[in-house]
């Protein structure tokens, strides 16, 4: 099946729009890496909620190279229609070819998401797998990027997110380790294998320092969403959020 991609040229400066330019070759691969693999079956959990209000229309935003559209395409059904949105030309341009080996239509457009080309309410279910991180830590447009979520979200419509997170309070050790191997491994084993030290020394720092699942929580129903569950992964070094507008 044909996989397109659509450009739009609003994109806003972003703070770290050339760390996510200059990832992609080895991106998929350091993912995989850092999680031992678990990122995988932790997207397939999120694409299964994503679906599971059996909606027509879903967004994937900040989607890379196109991991949790194309799990999110496999479940959904041939009446829904699944597009992935992101600022990055290299990221899409992965996802594109993915998507086409497996057979999936998927559109994949260019766009900022603190100004999402679509019109409000237009879509029943929208996820992101491991970038909303990127879009709420230490970002000075945190609030718009949500807004633009609920805006192109329709009524009782579903958000969820895949992401990093802490361990719950209570488990010191598990949290003592976390930050270990973050602070550590993750930022060594990027810059060797990307070449790129900025990059992952922002995600490593960002990860270790990064919202608490109830904390997450809190944010999202300060703004806006009606309600909202989440799923600890691993001991809570990630977790699965659900909003519900």
């Amino acid at each position: 099946m044909a996989t397109n991609t659509t450009d739009e040229n609003n994109k806003s400066e972003f703070l770290h729009d050339e760390v996510y330019e200059s990832i992609p070759p080895n991106y998929d691969l350091i993912n995989h890496l850092f999680t031992g693999g678990m990122d995988i079956l932790w997207r397939k959990k999120a694409a299964k909620e994503a679906v599971a209000s059996h909606p027509k229309a879903i967004l994937d935003i900040c989607c890379g190279t196109g991991d949790l559209s194309i799990s999110v395409a496999k479940i959904a059904g041939k009446d829904a229609q699944v597009t992935g949105l992101d600022f990055s030309r290299p990221m899409l341009d992965v996802a594109v070819r993915k998507a086409g080996k497996a057979g999936l239509d998927i559109t994949f457009v260019t766009g900022d998401i603190a100004d999402i080309p679509f019109p409000s309410d237009s879509f029943d279910s929208i996820c992101i797998g491991f970038g909303f991180r990127n879009l709420t830590y230490k970002n000075e447009v945190s609030a718009q990027y949500i807004s633009e979520v609920l805006r192109v979200m329709k009524a009782g419509g579903r958000f969820v997110i895949v992401e990093s997170s802490q361990p719950a309070p209570n488990a010191k050790i598990i949290k003592f380790f976390h930050r270990l191997f973050v602070r550590y491994i993750v930022s060594f084993l990027g810059r060797i294998i990307s070449g790129n030290s900025a990059a992952y020394q922002y995600l490593a720092e960002s990860a270790e320092n990064y919202y608490g699942a109830e904390e997450l929580r809190d944010l999202l129903l300060q703004s806006g969403f009606s309600k909202v569950t989440f799923k600890r992964l691993f001991f809570g070094a990630a977790a699965i959020h659900v909003a519900k507008k």
